[in-house]
């Protein structure tokens, strides 16, 4: 249990996936301009993460290792993610509309969300067991889902003060984003 609390805390503060890794910044400087967008999409991450984590062990380990096959695994895997996303889609859009409309192209970009690709190689990579990918990849999950929500209050504090001209938009989102990665690095020594 200690190890998978470790694992836990490592996936989402330690190696956070944005802030240490660099994977699904897309998703996470376009949707991160208001709070309840960011955390609507940090909802859809987390539930289409561990749903890919079950699936792509699951697949990796019952019918790519046995069939010897382990070389399709990006394939097989964004396969699994682009019908995962699909399906979050569909949900999404039935039961809040309002939600899917403020994700706009977004909510598809989770389908090339790095960072979902990455969670399940990562699982493969360190060979870890079905629990133990589930775990890294709610981790990793809850890891974007803080840094896309503390992204967004501070956008939205940032938009009502004085910035200089050649740092408005992009600019600021970018180095706020780089000061955030540095206040993560703050965890390393956490593990």
């Amino acid at each position: 249990m200690g190890e998978l609390l470790l694992i836990f805390i490592g996936s989402a503060l330690v190696s956070n996936v944005v802030l240490s890794q660099f994977l699904g910044l897309c998703s996470f400087v376009g949707v991160s301009k208001k709070v309840n967008t960011a955390m609507g999409m940090g909802f859809a991450v987390i539930f289409v993460t561990t749903i890919a984590s079950i699936c792509t062990s699951l697949i990796y380990k019952f019918i790519l290792i046995p069939s010897g096959l382990e070389y399709l695994q990006t394939i097989v895997f964004i396969l699994v993610i682009a019908a995962l996303v699909q399906f979050v889609e569909m949900v999404i859009k039935k039961y809040s509309p309002a939600l899917y409309n403020a994700l706009g192209v977004y909510l598809a970009l989770i389908t090339t969300n790095c960072a979902v690709l990455g969670v399940a190689l990562i699982n493969v990579k360190k060979d870890y067991g079905i629990l133990t990918s589930i775990v890294n990849g709610v981790g990793t999950a809850v890891g974007y889902l803080i840094a896309i929500i503390l992204l967004a209050g501070i956008r939205e504090r940032i938009e009502h003060n004085d910035v200089t001209k050649s740092f408005q938009g992009m600019p600021i989102v970018l180095i706020t984003s780089g000061l955030m990665a540095i206040a993560f690095f703050g965890f390393s020594g956490l593990i």
